[in-house]
């Protein structure tokens, strides 16, 4: 099973389920889950390999779509979904493999597409970081500043080391999301199309949805729209959230 964070009560309006993406967690997420609450119930997941839920030596999104499947399954069979980056494919494989479950979709800077990229120089760094005596995210942002010079991706990487209970620890399963970063990268190339409303969100600093990835996306999501967001990045929610919760409370309204 999944670990779940819940915000808010179920009302009329279906719920909200969020997935974050690659390294992240549902917590990342509380801000803008809890603003959202606000008229339905609002469930921020952890995907597998991640945060509290479950290790699993497969992270393909065939997986992942079906964990949310399930999610929405015990929260009354259909719910609006948004998801970042990893956690954007497998809204996108959900929506097209069981597109009943999809009221409303919403996907944050990320096509169904293959990026050439790897994360895996993360992993490096997170293996590298000396978690000898560490009880501070400040000393752990300063031993980690000799391998990532980036502050901001220090501080997201950080949310997911574990300093309080037991023993300092990554709550991530990095040995599986290396051997699957191809995968996480890639896209698995699956059929079908999700004719429902669909929001894609985007950075304006972003390179990850190109122009040419528009034609992909009206492909197999034919009722897209696109919202760009001004000064953001790759990680748009947490750059400009009130931007970003915005967009997706106008749509989803």
């Amino acid at each position: 099973m999944l670990n779940l964070t819940l915000h808010g009560t179920p009302t009329g309006a279906p719920p909200l389920v969020i997935a974050h993406g690659l390294f992240g967690s549902g917590r990342n997420w509380g801000v803008i889950a809890r603003r959202l609450s606000a008229d339905r119930l609002v469930v921020a997941v952890d995907m597998r390999n991640h945060a509290d839920s479950f290790w699993s030596d497969r992270h393909g999104y065939a997986e992942m779509a079906q964990d949310l499947a399930e999610v929405i399954a015990a929260q009354g069979g259909q719910a609006d979904v948004l998801g970042h980056s990893m956690g954007g494919k497998a809204a996108m494989v959900l929506a097209l493999t069981d597109p009943a479950r999809v009221r409303r979709l919403v996907v944050a800077d990320i096509a169904p597409v293959a990026y050439e990229h790897s994360q895996n120089h993360l992993i490096a760094a997170m293996r590298r970081l000396d978690l000898t005596g560490l009880s501070s995210r400040t000393e752990a942002d300063r031993r980690l500043s000799g391998d990532i010079t980036d502050a901001g991706v220090r501080a997201f990487l950080l949310q997911s080391l574990e300093l309080r209970d037991g023993p300092v620890r990554w709550r991530l399963n990095l040995d599986v999301l290396e051997a699957q970063m191809d995968g996480i990268t890639g896209w698995p190339g699956t059929p079908g199309r999700f004719d429902g409303p669909a929001l894609f969100v985007t950075g304006a600093n972003s390179r990850y949805v190109r122009a040419r990835d528009h034609d992909a996306i009206r492909a197999q999501f034919p009722a897209a729209q696109f919202h760009q967001i001004a000064g953001a990045g790759h990680w748009l929610h947490a750059e400009k959230p009130r931007d970003f919760e915005q967009a997706v409370a106008e749509f989803l309204a």
